[in-house]
C-alpha cells in the first residue's frame, strides 16, 4: 500500500485513559492515522476531542451509528478502513456490529463483549463478512512473550506440566468509585462492566497469557472471588486453580486490592525439562530455566536475530539496551494488525509473524473464563467445565 491506513475511534475522548493510549500505539509505525470518531457521549465533549485531534468537523460524529452510516457513504478513497472501540464493556457489542455489517474491520478493547452471547454472535458476524477482528490483549505484544510462546511450540521444554500467572494491582484498595475516579466507577458496576469486576478487569489478561505462553487451553477450572472493600459490588480480588487440555495443572491469582501494587503481572511456566520467568515491570527480560544447567537470562533486541526467534525480533524496533515497554507491545498488536489489514487490501500475504495477534477466538475464550470463574465461584462443586 503506498498510503496508510485510516482508522475511525469510537469512545476514548479527552476525558478517558485507554483511548490515548490506543492512538499512541496506532500511530508508533507511521501505518495508521485516525481520521474520524464519535468520541464521546457527551457531545460537547465530542466535539472538543474531534478539535484536540485535528479531525474536520464533518467526521466528529456525536453518536456511532451515525460515523457508521456516514463513513459508508464516502468513497472508497476516504472513508475509513477501521475502526477502535475503546468504549466500556457494556458498549462494545452493538458498534462491533454495526461496523462489521457496513464493511469496516475491527480493533476493540477487552473483554471483547458484556456477555458470553454477545461474543458468539459477534464471532458468527466475523466469520459471515470474512472481515478482522483484533482484540488488544496488550500483553502479548512483548517481544519476550512472543519468545517464550516460541520455545514451548517448539517444544524445547518438552511437555507443559505447570503454569503460574499473578496479576496483583493496589488501586482499588479503597472504595474509590465513590470518591471521584470515573475509572473505577464504571469498572465496579455491573451494569458497566459485567458479572465480574476484578477478572474480567485483568483476570482475563492473566487467563490469556496462560495460554498464549503455554500452547495449552484452559479445561477446567475451580474458582474463589472475593470482595475485600466493603460496599463493592463486584469482586476484587480471586484465586483460581486451572487444568488444561495437555493435562497441565495451573494457579491464577488476580487482585485489585494488593495495597501498594502497580501493574504486577507476572508468568512462569514450566516443562519437562525447563521453564520460563517473565514479569511486565521487567518486560526486556526473559529468564529461562532448565533442570539440568544454569539458567539463562534472554535480552529483547533487534539485533539479536539468530538467538532469539522469528516473533520476537519481528517485534522489536530498537537493538539491545533500548528499553522497549508497553507503548511499544501496545503498538505491536496494532502494527501486526495493520500489516495483516493492508496485505488483505493489497491482494498479498502477510509474514507469519503479523498474523500473531489476538482475534475473536481469544474474545470468546475471554467472555467464557469470566462465566465459569463467577459459576465456578458461587458453586459447591469443586471443579466447573470451562465451557466455551
Amino acid at each position: 500500500m503506498n498510503r496508510k491506513l485510516r482508522m475511525g475511534m469510537v469512545g476514548g475522548g479527552k476525558d478517558a485513559f485507554i483511548g490515548a493510549i490506543h492512538r499512541i500505539a496506532a500511530h508508533m509505525d507511521g501505518l495508521i492515522e485516525v481520521c474520524c470518531g464519535a468520541l464521546s457521549i457527551n457531545p460537547e465533549i465530542a466535539k472538543e476531542s474531534g478539535k484536540m485531534l485535528f479531525l474536520p468537523p464533518e467526521r466528529t460524529y456525536l453518536t456511532f451509528e451515525e460515523m457508521m452510516e456516514k463513513e459508508s457513504l464516502l468513497p472508497a478513497d476516504q472513508r475509513m478502513d477501521f475502526v477502535t472501540i475503546v468504549t466500556p464493556n457494556f458498549a462494545h457489542f452493538a458498534p462491533a456490529m454495526m461496523a462489521l455489517d457496513k464493511g469496516f474491520h475491527v480493533v476493540i478493547e477487552k473483554p471483547m463483549t458484556f456477555t458470553l452471547d454477545e461474543a458468539k454472535q459477534l464471532k458468527q458476524k466475523v466469520d459471515e463478512t470474512g472481515l478482522l477482528l483484533c482484540l488488544t490483549h496488550t500483553y502479548s505484544g512483548y517481544p519476550m512473550v512472543k519468545q517464550a510462546r516460541a520455545m514451548f511450540a517448539d517444544g524445547v521444554f518438552g511437555r507443559v506440566r505447570k503454569v503460574w500467572v499473578e496479576y496483583p494491582q493496589g488501586w482499588l484498595s479503597k472504595l474509590s468509585e465513590r470518591e471521584g475516579n470515573k475509572q473505577a466507577a464504571w469498572r465496579t458496576d455491573p451494569k458497566r462492566s459485567g458479572k465480574s469486576g476484578c477478572m474480567g478487569d485483568i483476570g482475563t489478561h492473566a487467563a490469556h497469557l496462560a495460554e498464549y505462553v503455554s500452547g495449552a487451553k484452559i479445561s477446567h477450572l475451580c474458582a474463589d472471588l472475593n470482595v475485600m472493600v466493603e460496599g463493592r459490588a463486584l469482586d476484587d480480588d480471586g484465586n483460581v486453580l486451572l487444568k488444561f487440555d495437555n493435562g497441565a495443572a495451573g494457579v491464577l491469582m488476580a487482585s485489585q486490592v494488593a495495597a501498594g501494587e502497580e501493574n504486577a503481572l507476572k508468568i512462569r511456566v514450566y516443562g519437562e525439562n525447563g521453564g520460563i520467568e517473565w514479569a511486565q515491570h521487567e518486560p526486556n527480560t526473559l529468564l529461562v530455566k532448565w533442570l539440568d544447567q544454569p539458567a539463562q537470562i534472554l535480552r529483547a533486541g533487534g539485533n539479536y536475530s539468530g538467538r532469539l526467534s522469528s516473533y520476537a525480533i519481528h517485534n522489536c524496533r530498537t537493538p539491545g539496551g533500548h528499553p522497549e515497554g508497553y507503548l511499544e507491545a501496545f503498538g505491536n498488536i496494532y502494527r501486526n494488525f495493520a500489516l495483516t489489514l493492508s496485505a488483505r487490501i493489497d491482494g498479498t500475504t502477510p509474514p507469519k509473524e503479523a498474523l500473531d495477534f489476538p482475534s475473536c477466538d481469544d474474545g470468546i475464550r475471554g467472555m467464557a473464563f469470566i462465566d465459569n470463574v463467577v459459576a465456578s465461584s458461587a458453586s459447591a462443586e469443586k471443579w466447573t467445565a470451562h465451557i466455551v
